[in-house]
């Protein structure tokens, strides 16, 4: 499977989109309303065929939601009743069941079979619309699904899933890395390169506190408060953009060197808690992401241990655990091989050590020659 995603050129048609959008998010609003409803008389989970059909009725009495077709319904269905699943199989986990949804915040709808057809070159027509798009590639594959979105700017992307699989193109180096995440330096691999964080929020801190002022000075709801928020929003979308890109060159660097990448599984959520602001700057888990995304195309190995090994603690020279270590401490000093430590380098590579033993590509026990230092 391969995506596409274009943008949609500016036009006045793309306000039917939206207004597509709109109407499918109201759809959806009542689904999730239907679903609790018959929960809370019957205590029983709403089919969703009979879901399917009764919202075709309705359809055909109001003109709004005529906009939506069919395909589009079951899919917002479906959806549903996944994000129900999902609730019903690990709700002792903490996954919430799907809630309402601000018809504003609301992001897409999904075409499959029908409802759109491509006229060459680049202009698509979507429900009986001609539109143009940036088309920046050509697409392989035969399309499988066309998904219309928006951000918060209210610009409308095309997203297209094909059934085309990509042949690997990554070249084997035989190298495996381990990495440590931090706050002052981004990833410190085992071989000792650091690796910084440009904390794009950081740099523009001073754009959004201008954006924010601005905003809070105009009346809300009235014309100028719409475009100080769309100002606030497009500086926004600009980090976004700028982190997301700085990642997938990152990505694509590190699968490049190593076949193996080894990282430790981290609570994201405590984390917040502690440094929220700066955690949100970093984004560990959409780097993560962008990296397994990229290490599959290119046949390459992303592996996590588990978070609560004591990377940090244990001396990869001699073994010995060091019970007293803090989080302010970055360098300590080994009792048992009296050898100086940096904290973050110590953790990659025991990060390294643990998840190639874990994958059967190197073996976890100490060298022989630690093994007698310790005796």
């Amino acid at each position: 499977m391969k995506t596409y995603k274009f943008k949609l050129y500016e036009s006045r048609k793309n306000r039917y989109l939206k207004r597509v959008i709109n109407a499918s998010a109201s759809i959806y609003n009542h689904c999730i309303a239907l679903f609790k409803r018959y929960y809370r008389m019957f205590k029983k989970h709403l089919n969703h065929f009979r879901l399917m059909k009764h919202i075709a009725k309705l359809r055909n009495r109001n003109n709004y939601w005529k906009l939506v077709g069919s395909q589009v319904v079951q899919d917002i269905i479906q959806r549903i009743k996944k994000a129900y699943d999902l609730f019903f199989n690990h709700h002792k986990r903490g996954v919430r069941p799907p809630g309402f949804k601000k018809v504003k915040k609301y992001k897409s709808f999904t075409l499959k079979q029908a409802g759109y057809k491509f006229l060459g070159g680049n202009r698509i027509k979507i429900i009986g619309r001609l539109f143009k798009f940036a088309k920046s590639r050509e697409i392989q594959g035969k399309i499988k699904t066309l998904t219309v979105k928006r951000n918060y700017l209210g610009e409308l992307f095309i997203q297209i899933v094909t059934d085309y699989t990509e042949e690997s193109c990554g070249v084997v180096t035989g190298k495996i890395a381990g990495f440590d995440f931090g706050l002052k330096t981004f990833l410190t691999v085992d071989d000792g390169t650091e690796i910084q964080s440009p904390l794009f929020f950081n740099q523009s801190r001073n754009k959004l506190k201008y954006a924010n002022r601005n905003l809070s000075r105009k009346e809300k709801n009235s014309r100028n408060w719409y475009k100080a928020k769309y100002a606030l929003n497009r500086v926004d979308e600009a980090t976004t953009n700028k982190r997301k890109d700085w990642f997938g060159k990152l990505a694509n660097d590190l699968t490049n060197k190593y076949d193996v990448l080894i990282f430790e599984t981290l609570n994201l959520a405590a984390m917040k808690r502690l440094w929220g602001r700066k955690i949100s700057d970093l984004a560990f888990r959409t780097f993560l992401n962008i990296l397994e995304v990229v290490a599959s195309k290119k046949g390459k190995i992303v592996h996590y241990i588990d978070k609560f090994f004591p990377s940090s603690r244990i001396c990869f020279h001699c073994g010995y655990k060091n019970q007293e270590l803090e989080l302010k401490d970055r360098f300590w000093d080994c009792p048992n091989c009296k050898k100086s430590i940096q904290r973050d380098l110590n953790a990659a590579r025991n990060i390294k050590r643990v998840g190639a033993s874990t994958l059967r590509l190197e073996d976890v026990r100490l060298p022989m020659g630690a093994i007698l230092a310790r005796a």
